[in-house]
């Protein structure tokens, strides 16, 4: 096959498969058609790439190595206009490669050879999770902002200020600080937070440590000029105000 795309309507979500291994991509590709979605396929970075740009794409399926753009290039391209769901797809195991694909706003990171149902799971579980656009808010909702000394959380706006700047958060980061902030003095599991904020245990729980990490080197400072999180060893994480 061809570095063009191929595409097969059907209802439901539009997903794109990028990956260069026609079998691989091919057999999931027809997995998720099962499941009702739209599927387009991309065996090459810059394909993948331009497919998304003319295309309305709910979830994206990314390999790692792929010729004429490598995954992580096409991730950082795709996130300075959109915060689409990635699933990041690799064959190397090691810890970096999967602390780059976080750092460039990868959703998930799933290491070659994997098992076919777990990867449709995956991508079933974090299509539920898709933002749907909120009715307007009135006051008294238990939508108002949430306000700890210098750092301010808008949950309507979406929003966090730290001694009235703006923080620029990606939308997972955001999502992971607001639900902690809800819930201050309680503690949370890697995995209690895979549930409650990606929408699924699949996912490997160095995820949450990671955006936990740049959740603080952003709202807490570098060094730390506040302290909002807290890591409990064996436990999991704390908001405290």
């Amino acid at each position: 096959m061809t570095g063009e795309a191929v595409a097969t309507t059907t209802r439901g979500a539009s997903l794109l498969v990028a990956e260069d291994d026609e079998a691989s991509r091919v057999a999931l590709a027809r997995s998720l058609e099962r499941f009702g979605y739209r599927v387009l396929e991309a065996a090459d970075g810059e394909t993948a790439l331009r497919l998304f740009q003319t295309t309305e794409i709910d979830l994206v399926v990314l390999d790692v190595a792929m010729p004429r753009m490598d995954g992580f290039a096409v991730l950082s391209r795709l996130r300075q206009t959109s915060e689409v769901p990635v699933i990041m797809l690799t064959g190397r195991a090691e810890e970096v490669d999967r602390v780059v694909g976080l750092e460039l706003g990868a959703d998930d990171y799933v290491v070659k050879p994997y098992s076919l149902r777990e990867l449709v799971a995956r991508v079933r579980a974090r299509l539920r999770r898709r933002p749907v656009e909120a009715p307007p808010q009135r006051s008294g909702d238990g939508n108002e902002p949430l306000i700890y000394g210098d750092v301010s959380i808008d949950l309507r706006a979406r929003e966090v200020a730290v001694a009235g700047e703006r923080i620029d958060l990606t939308a997972r980061e955001y999502e992971l600080l607001a639900f902690l902030a809800r819930h201050p003095r309680r503690v949370f599991s890697r995995e209690e937070l895979l549930e409650q904020v990606w929408g699924t245990r699949f996912q490997d729980p160095a995820t949450v440590t990671e955006h936990v990490r740049r959740v603080r080197t952003k709202v807490e400072g570098r060094p730390p000029q506040r302290r909002l999180v807290t890591t409990l060893r064996g436990m999991g994480y704390r908001f405290d105000p």
